[in-house]
């Protein structure tokens, strides 16, 4: 007898067949998810594989193989909900970031309104991502105190942090770029106005005045006329929309690099992830192929005995009649 296991992010399937030397035994399985992925919209909530073990008699056994402490495993993937839902209001925050982004550009004086919403739109991203780190540092823990232990619950996890921990960081660094890409779209506007305004300043300079974050240095040698009052007046609400900006960077700067870590030491392991799907696929072809195999041989050797069985009756009852005959 021998088992095989097949193991990937997506699914654990259980091929059971028997070999003897007399007899083929086909052993059937179910496949059943076993684990909530962070972009799937399946939800599993029990891990369990039922085997129904098929004999020469039609016999049928029901064997039940759980996955290790119910209880714990039904809290993780109710953590692993939770996470995969903020991390998916992260994302339609992002959406809702970068059209914010592109009205407030658009616009030479934004509507207050429109500032007030991307502030809060803002703060609800940073709370969100500060829950997002701390369950995926907290599952990481756990994961490694019981990382001398070898067991499938083990896997499951391990594989479930993984996935989501790749799809935060996608998130967060396309929050990351939004950012960025809205500073220097800013910083063009800015040094477009100073142009109008007859002041001409080099990238460097107009970094170093952002740097400072003193308004006045952009308005020093304006002329004043009722254009450069305009063109000022954008010029240092744009200035305030790059300082809110950076302080909003700089307050995520810790948890990029947590973040960052996070992915470098699970690199191997989502590799390995992605390295066993592709062996599942080719193993899984072979247990079909095999169990198809193994029902055809079991029909034809039924099939012969029922034959034996019919030639036996049949000389049985020629012998009978013959004896029957000779001793009348």
């Amino acid at each position: 007898m021998f088992f095989i296991f097949l193991g990937s992010a997506d699914c654990i399937l259980l091929a059971v067949m028997a070999y003897d030397s007399k007899e083929i035994g086909v052993f059937y399985c179910d496949v059943l998810p076993v684990m909530r992925l962070a972009c799937a919209d399946t939800r599993v909530h029990k891990a369990t594989l039922f085997v129904k073990q098929l004999t020469q008699d039609d016999d049928a056994d029901e064997v039940e193989i759980a996955v290790d402490n119910t209880a714990f495993m039904d809290e993780f993937f109710s953590e692993i909900e939770e996470t995969r839902v903020n991390i998916d209001k992260i994302s339609e925050h992002l959406e809702e970031v970068k059209r914010l982004h592109s009205v407030i550009l658009s616009a030479p004086i934004p509507e207050p309104k429109t500032k007030d919403d991307l502030e809060q739109l803002t703060t609800e991203i940073k709370k969100k991502a500060n829950n997002v780190r701390n369950k995926l540092k907290s599952m990481e823990k756990h994961i490694e105190e019981d990382e001398v232990r070898s067991s499938a619950d083990l896997r499951i996890r391990k594989s479930q942090h993984s996935v989501l921990s790749r799809k935060f960081v996608e998130v967060m660094t396309k929050y990351n770029e939004a950012q960025v890409d809205f500073r220097e779209r800013s910083k063009g506007r800015i040094q477009r106005q100073l142009e109008i305004t007859g002041k001409k300043t080099t990238d460097e300079e107009l970094e170093e005045m952002l740097e400072s974050g003193n308004s006045a240095l952009f308005t020093s040698g304006i002329i004043d006329s009722q254009i450069s009052k305009q063109a000022l007046s954008e010029i240092e609400g744009r200035h305030k929309d790059i300082v809110r900006l950076e302080s909003s960077i700089k307050e995520l700067h810790d948890m990029f690099i947590d973040i960052a870590m996070l992915v470098e030491n699970q690199g191997e392991m989502l590799d390995n992830i992605e390295l066993n799907v592709m062996h599942t696929v080719d193993h899984v072809e072979k247990a079909q192929e095999e169990t198809k195999r193994a029902v055809k041989y079991q029909g034809q050797a039924r099939k012969k005995k029922i034959m034996i069985m019919i030639c036996c009756v049949i000389l049985a009852i020629i012998l009978a009649s013959t004896i029957g005959g000779i001793f009348a």
